[in-house]
């Protein structure tokens, strides 16, 4: 049995499919397991990363455990209760979602998030790969209403570059880290095959859905005052605003081998995602 946290999240639901699609046996953990949209055959069940009790029945009987508990700054104990937990229960082998930069102290406290739980899952003396990645090609999803609209998205970023990643070979790499040992004991800093700017995004995806995608680039003063206004905390918002600057100050301007040396194949483009995911950006009706 392989247990999935995150179940319906981006990485977790491709986790999922590719698993059941292998004929693994898998659990999905989710909210709201009666929602959540799982593949024939995998058993959903009730369960939040912060709910020690529900990780902890999740766990009965696995073998192998995708770990995700970093949502914001308050997570990191709970992140560390997932691999606690899964030692306890007798799992064998962890991969634990973590984020690219962890550690950097020029991304200030969001670079401390996951270290607990990376510290965990090192110290855990199970079998572990910790994943890494840099930004998703689908946080472009998020220019949906605008494109639809005619609008201008709006740009956190900057002018700032980063090696956008496929969550789908994320999610490859995730599901080879779970069923083979080989990637015990590895960090993997997961990459697409170059680096882009919001802008340089927006152009590839404005020729694959053959019209415009403007942004507008948001001052410091208007980022934080939308991710005020989205209900994070001050705290939270503060954190991604020293994120959002360490990467206009090409912070996060990287690229890395480990996706082609761990699939044996080129990382997808951003281009690729946007070609197979123009529908999403289409009018709505």
């Amino acid at each position: 049995m392989i247990l999935v946290t995150g179940a319906t999240g981006t990485i977790g639901s491709e986790v999922v499919r590719e698993l059941a699609a292998r004929g693994e046996k898998v659990r999905a953990l989710s909210r709201e397991p009666a929602q959540a949209r799982v593949p024939s055959g995998v058993e959903a069940v009730p369960g939040h990363h912060r709910d020690r009790a529900s990780v902890e029945a999740a766990m009965a009987g696995v073998e192998a455990a995708y770990l995700v508990g970093v949502f914001g700054p308050d997570d990191a104990e709970h992140d560390r209760g997932l691999v606690e937990a899964a030692r306890a229960a007798g799992v064998r082998r962890i991969v634990k979602l973590s984020a690219i930069g962890t550690g950097d102290p020029r991304l200030g406290v969001f670079g401390t998030w996951h270290l607990p739980g990376e510290k965990a899952v090192r110290a855990s003396g199970l079998e572990w790969t910790v994943l890494r990645p840099s930004a998703f090609a689908s946080n472009t999803l998020s220019w949906v209403t605008a494109v639809r609209e005619g609008t201008s998205a709006p740009n956190m970023m900057g002018d700032g570059r980063q090696g956008v990643v496929d969550p789908r070979d994320v999610a490859e790499i995730a599901v080879a880290a779970l069923l083979d040992p080989g990637h015990a004991g590895r960090t993997y800093t997961l990459t697409g095959p170059e680096t882009l700017s919001a802008h340089e995004q927006a152009a590839v995806l404005g020729e694959v859905l053959g019209r415009p995608v403007p942004l507008h680039d948001l001052s410091p003063e208007e980022r934080r005052e939308q991710l005020l206004a989205a209900g994070l905390s001050e705290t939270y918002a503060d954190g991604l605003m020293i994120t959002a600057r360490f990467i206009h100050e090409g912070g996060n301007d990287v690229v890395t081998e480990d996706v082609p040396e761990v699939l044996g194949r080129p990382a997808g483009t951003y281009r690729e995602w946007a070609e197979d995911h123009r529908d999403a950006f289409a009018p709505a009706g």
